[in-house]
């Protein structure tokens, strides 16, 4: 009954939306995402620091080795748990913050000699001592687990969005004459995200591919997954319909020499792979999954990486047949397509980096104003052995690094995509010559529809720039905050700092795949970041999104965000739900920190591109309540269990936070700190304040402070946070940053959007939904003005 309800509804939107569309004659392309999985409720996060003893039973020394320390955390948590076939890992992408002093030690479990995919530890460790931790691993034993006996994320997640169909559909009928902008696209959203994720849903119960000694179940359990993912209907039909055929078309081998290291079993490379761009890597592994009865059991899986024109997947596939999709992380991550406007008749010649669009500001000409610690050797230069378009190959004098005269470095490589492909090496991009000066005109003429296109192409040089720009510029900020080559961030080579290298940014403009929308794909370290950005349809003459700085900062923030959150090897930590949300609401509050000033305005996302005073956003970020409403209970409204939505509360509590900093703390005009000197030391300048020599530099203003707050607690909260880990964890981080002086600061920006101490949530799902309970009390200490 609920699948034929599910089709008349989705039916029955399809033509309402044909019958009452306003979208223009080039429609916004939504890209097609899976992303669903199993909500662990017994996963922690404790920010109570924690005394490790040693086995005489006294305390861990204050310079005991951090690592150690970890380690018998874990043992001493884990206790009689452990066992020769249940135990773990430490992953090697576990690192000591150089900027904090805070080592963050991640845990991979390990049962039967395969990884839990989503059994996970998290612990910040400092002077001998557990600052945080947080913990999922999987509590009980590794027994037989039958299809019969589990609850399926896939089908849960459907049924809950044909519920949301459903409560709204009504209503939706009902105002179809005088439906509003925000009704409709949440209605059309609904149908879409349905369509993308449950057309499908019941493919492994009917889809049984012929018997075939030689297949392990790695390729049907993969093919099943590409019916699901791919959007190509006719991929999708021939695929059906010569399942074997495709079965035996491709092509597996083992990649012990390439990814495995020793101690692990080997992935496989599964080549001619339909509708994807580059071979799959695949391995077996477990992964958690609900029981009926509530509890919850090991799956046995194929764990993919699946990387597609649009999207690059983590999933995880039961081993055994029927191949259901148990989680889907997609590493792509999308600005919301907003409602189209109603038709109205855009060194560095650069809108300077916190001028946001071209409202706000006039082109300047802006130096190659790079920051001598986050890139040592300029935005123009990398080693041959690390070019891409050199394959590793050094001149024959052996010449080191290789200075460019085009916007491509060791940090981002930009240039078009007209074409919408993958393909970006050979692509066009400016050639500034000798003289490096990247001067190129900007003055798109308002031509008739067709001829916009074209219009918009012409400026390509000075579009490209931009990019070029602004992505150095927020790669350097963010390298002064921490986010450095440790800790996960984007470049080809690391200069001997740590990380993995080989990872810069692929920035790509005026994007051929879509308008109106721009969206960032974060692989784990050592794999190339991609943005793609693209130009709007929204006015005549189009607006490009390359020059609305706040995109592009909110893009490159996903790279940030999901590199810093369980650790640089693992992508899946921000996938759906709240933490997915949160992943949205911080490129949200740092694209909007970046261009306040220190005269107090409320702000709109993307409202230039989108050529809407509103932006894209239901509401501008603010500290009156009535321009502005958004508690943490207003996640329980219809139309806000999507990323977006989710993220714009997160970034409306995080900007009331910030102003309550700015107002105890003042405010910099800069977010940049002093240039090192020569010998490396950091000068305290009118940034930090006095430290005599001691370390962390501790920012002296409250929106340099916030933004430190902000990246040390992502690397303190656990992989998949909700709202109130990420909270703790920022409280955490300004404990270990001042010694918790802006303790009631901070609570009270929390609460006064409901996010206080005795905030509840309850019936919590994977996409978000749930009952929640606003608290607007600051703690009693707070409140009795004791701290």
């Amino acid at each position: 009954m609920r699948c034929l309800l599910t089709a008349s509804l989705v039916a029955g939107l399809a033509a309402s939306a044909l019958a009452h569309s306003r979208v223009s004659d080039d429609p916004v392309r939504q890209r097609k995402s899976l992303g669903f999985g199993p909500v662990h409720k017994h996963a922690v996060y404790r920010s109570t620091p924690y005394q490790v003893v040693t086995n005489a039973f006294t305390r861990m020394p204050v310079d005991a080795d951090p690592f150690q320390v970890a380690r018998a955390f874990v043992e001493d948590i884990l206790g009689n748990q452990l066992s020769e076939t249940n135990t773990y890992k430490i992953r090697k992408d576990s690192y000591t913050d150089p900027n904090t002093g805070v080592t963050h030690v991640y845990v991979r479990q390990v049962i039967n000699g395969l990884e839990v995919a989503d059994g996970d530890m998290n612990i910040n460790v400092m002077d001998g001592m557990i600052l945080s931790y947080g913990n999922s691993f999987y509590p009980g034993s590794a027994e037989p687990l039958l299809d019969d006996d589990i609850r399926h994320p896939h089908l849960e997640f459907c049924d809950g969005l044909t519920d949301q169909l459903s409560e709204h559909y009504p209503a939706f009928l009902a105002s179809q004459e005088v439906m509003s902008a925000d009704t409709e696209q949440l209605m059309g959203h609904l149908t879409h995200v349905h369509h993308s994720n449950c057309r499908f849903q019941n493919l492994a119960a009917e889809l049984a591919p012929s018997a075939d000694p030689r297949d392990n179940g790695l390729r049907s359990a993969l093919l099943q997954f590409m019916v699901s993912a791919t959007p190509n209907d006719d991929v999708v039909n021939d695929i059906l319909g010569n399942f074997d055929a495709y079965m035996d078309k491709m092509v597996e081998y083992s990649a012990a020499d390439h990814f495995a290291p020793s101690d692990e079993p080997a992935p496989y490379m599964v080549h001619n792979v339909p509708d994807t761009v580059n071979p799959v890597k695949a391995k077996l592994a477990y992964v958690q999954v609900p029981t009926k009865d509530d509890s919850v059991r090991l799956s046995l899986v194929w764990k993919f990486e699946v990387e597609m024109q649009d999207n690059w997947y983590e999933a995880a596939v039961s081993a055994v047949a029927p191949h259901r999709i148990i989680s889907v992380v997609d590493w792509a991550s999308d600005a919301p397509v907003p409602v189209p406007p109603q038709p109205q008749t855009a060194t560095y010649s650069v809108f300077k980096f916190g001028v946001n669009d071209p409202a706000e500001g006039k082109r300047t000409t802006e130096k190659e104003n790079y920051d001598a610690l986050a890139s040592p050797v300029g935005w123009h230069t990398l080693p041959y052995a690390n070019d891409p378009s050199f394959q590793g190959a050094r001149l024959a004098n052996k010449e080191f690094y290789r200075n460019t005269t085009t916007t491509w470095g060791n940090n981002v490589f930009a240039q078009e995509n007209w074409e919408g492909q993958n393909s970006y090496i050979n692509n066009y991009r400016p050639d500034a010559g000798a003289g490096k000066s990247f001067d190129f005109a900007y003055k798109p003429k308002e031509t008739n529809k067709t001829d916009a296109l074209e219009e918009a192409q012409k400026f390509i040089n000075a579009t490209v720039t931009q990019l070029f720009y602004t992505s150095n510029m927020v790669h350097d900020l963010y390298y002064r905050y921490g986010f450095d080559e440790i800790s996960g961030n984007f470049q080809q080579y690391n200069f001997g700092r740590g990380g993995q290298g080989n990872d810069a940014v692929i920035a790509n403009a005026q994007d051929g795949s879509g308008y109106n929308n721009a969206n960032f794909m974060t692989p784990p370290d050592g794999q190339n970041g991609r943005m793609r950005m693209y130009l709007w349809n929204t006015a005549i003459p189009y607006r490009d999104g390359d020059f609305e700085a706040g995109i592009v900062i909110h893009e490159l923030s996903h790279g940030l965000s999901t590199r810093l959150t369980g650790g640089p090897m693992n992508s899946g930590c921000l996938p759906f739900g709240e933490s997915g949300g949160m992943g949205e609401g911080w490129g949200d509050f740092l694209a909007t920190t970046i261009r306040s000033t220190s005269t107090y305005s409320d702000f709109a996302m993307g409202s230039w591109a989108a050529n809407r005073v509103q932006g894209i956003r239901n509401y501008p970020y603010s500290l009156n309540e009535t321009i502005n409403p958004s508690t943490y209970k207003t996640l329980d409204k219809p139309g806000y269990f999507g990323v977006h939505a989710i993220g714009e509360v997160w970034a409306q509590i995080l900007w009331l936070v910030s102003q309550g900093l700015i107002k105890q703390h003042g405010f910099s005009d800069t977010l940049f700190p002093p240039q090192p000197r020569e010998d490396g030391s950091v000068p305290e300048g009118d940034f930090y304040r006095p430290a005599s020599g001691k370390k962390p530099l501790v920012p002296k203003h409250g929106n340099t402070l916030m933004v430190q707050l902000v990246l040390n607690a992502m690397k303190l909260q656990p992989c998949r946070p909700g709202f109130f880990e990420a909270r703790d964890a920022i409280i955490l981080a300004d404990q270990q940053l001042t010694g918790g002086e802006n303790f009631c600061t901070l609570w009270k920006g929390f609460s006064s959007r409901g996010l206080g101490p005795d905030a509840d949530v309850v019936l919590r799902t994977p996409w978000g939904g749930g009952v929640r309970t606003d608290d607007f009390e600051v703690p009693l200490a707070c409140a009795a003005g004791k701290a």
